[in-house]
């Protein structure tokens, strides 16, 4: 059985086992380990087993090894513990109140308040399940008991929740640029931009949807004084020092994105505890939390670091660049097929699985026609940002179902979630259109 065979039946396998909801890590690595393993027996061209151990036990210990000794790796758990503190020391809630303050006059002033909290927690975490889930419980419960459609009220957090992809510091971003070997921090620059621009487009959707029918939410609240507004923006505070540091730290050279979320972690633990808002009880929950997260992550890293090796001996990826050579695909041709599978794995499958699971094959594609592999990280990620709310499996949209439970069933959220689909997709061919607009920034970084 030659390698190619071996490894188109290795994709078939995992598909068949993420349809049957096996874990992916578990899908990863054992999928990974028979392929391997019957390349290797099938080496002299008849099978011989006892020469396979060796030679796979090897493949997958020190790929494993390789990345959990991984410097850029250490970034993720830093990252993931100082969004947990932050939430626990309230400063992520801060954020969200200081622009429901600002912004209570406003007709739906909550809603847009709702999805620039999302972006200010993305800030901070680079999480979008976590941010969907936190904000989740912040947000929604008070539109809904304000009297907000429940349709609006929900999918704003839901799409908001989204921006944890693309606005750094991104876990996505790191991942990519652990498996194509590029610049984390360039990668952060990139997704600055179509961050915000995302944002925006989100904010102008809760805009045209309230002018269209007003009624989707109450009258507009009192105005808040201007010592309420300078009260909300002095708790919010701790959230802009923490970014700063991240950003200044990371791109001004005092410190690597590494150390930059570390010192992060420490600043935001003394300010908790100097607020007295984060006690013993509330860091060791954080811990807790951090610890389980970064396992799961880890665990599904180090499979699909198993995965690509054993793609790598199929030989899959040079046949598929020399087949799509072939076919003569111009580069419009290829990235709309790139961009159809992404968006057809999205509705089934998590980022990160989807992520790894077609890296090793589209990367190589990329790389043939010399398209820039920043860029192409925003793309990606702008894709798997959009699959966390496309129906019928979108995850922030079930997170947040789970978080509000009977005010809000899923069929709710996906039926308000297609107006921020829509700008999604605008963004995404802005994106590929102009790449400019991923490259501006990260340009500056070194």
């Amino acid at each position: 059985m030659d390698p190619a065979t071996i490894g188109l039946v290795a994709f078939g396998l995992m598909l068949v086992l993420l349809a049957m909801r096996v874990p992916i890590a578990f899908a990863l690595i054992g999928v990974a380990t028979l392929a391997a393993f019957t390349i290797f027996a099938f080496r002299t061209g008849t099978f011989m087993p006892e020469r396979a151990i060796r030679a796979t036990s090897s493949l997958v210990f020190s790929n494993s090894f390789d990345l959990v000794h991984s410097f850029d790796l250490s970034m993720i758990p830093l990252f993931v513990a100082l969004g947990n503190i932050a939430y626990r020391a309230g400063i992520t809630t801060a954020v969200y109140n200081s622009a429901k303050v600002w912004l209570v006059r406003q007709r739906g002033g909550l809603a847009v308040a709702s999805v620039m909290g999302c972006g200010g927690f993305s800030a901070i975490t680079g999480s979008s399940l976590a941010c969907a889930s936190t904000m989740g419980k912040i947000c929604t419960p008070e539109m809904l008991r304000l009297g907000y459609d429940p349709r609006l009220a929900t999918a704003s957090v839901a799409a908001g929740g989204t921006l944890g992809s693309l606005i750094p510091p991104s876990i996505l971003f790191i991942i990519y640029a652990i498996f194509t070997e590029t610049s984390v921090s360039k990668l952060f620059l990139a997704g600055v931009l179509p961050g915000l621009l995302t944002l925006a487009g989100f904010v102008l959707v809760i805009w045209v949807w309230i002018r269209v029918n007003p009624k989707l939410v109450p009258e507009q609240g009192a105005a808040a004084s201007w010592s309420e507004k300078m009260a909300a923006v002095r708790e919010a505070w701790p959230a802009a020092l923490i970014f700063l540091i991240i950003v200044i730290g990371i791109y001004g050279g005092f410190f690597t994105a590494t150390a930059a979320a570390a010192v992060s972690v420490v600043v935001t633990t003394l300010i908790g505890f100097a607020q007295r808002r984060l006690t013993l009880q509330g860091l060791w929950e954080a811990v807790r939390e951090t610890c389980v997260q970064t396992s799961a992550i880890f665990v599904v890293a180090a499979g699909a670091k198993i995965f690509v090796a054993a793609i790598a001996l199929t030989g899959m990826a040079p046949a598929l660049v020399q087949s799509v050579a072939d076919a003569q695909l111009s580069p419009v041709v290829l990235l709309i097929c790139i961009c159809a599978v992404y968006l057809m794995l999205g509705m089934f499958l998590d980022p990160i699985g989807i992520m790894v699971l077609t890296l090793p094959l589209v990367v190589p594609l990329v790389e043939s026609y010399g398209m820039n592999l920043i860029w192409f990280g925003v793309v990606v990620v702008k894709l798997l940002e959009i699959g966390l709310i496309t129906p019928p499996v979108g995850l922030n949209v079930f997170v947040l179902s789970n978080v509000v439970g009977k005010a809000a069933p899923i069929g709710t959220v996906f039926a308000g979630i297609w107006r921020f689909l829509c700008v999604d997709v605008v963004v995404l061919a802005l994106i590929v259109g102009f790449p400019s607009i991923s490259l501006l920034l990260s340009m500056t970084a070194k």
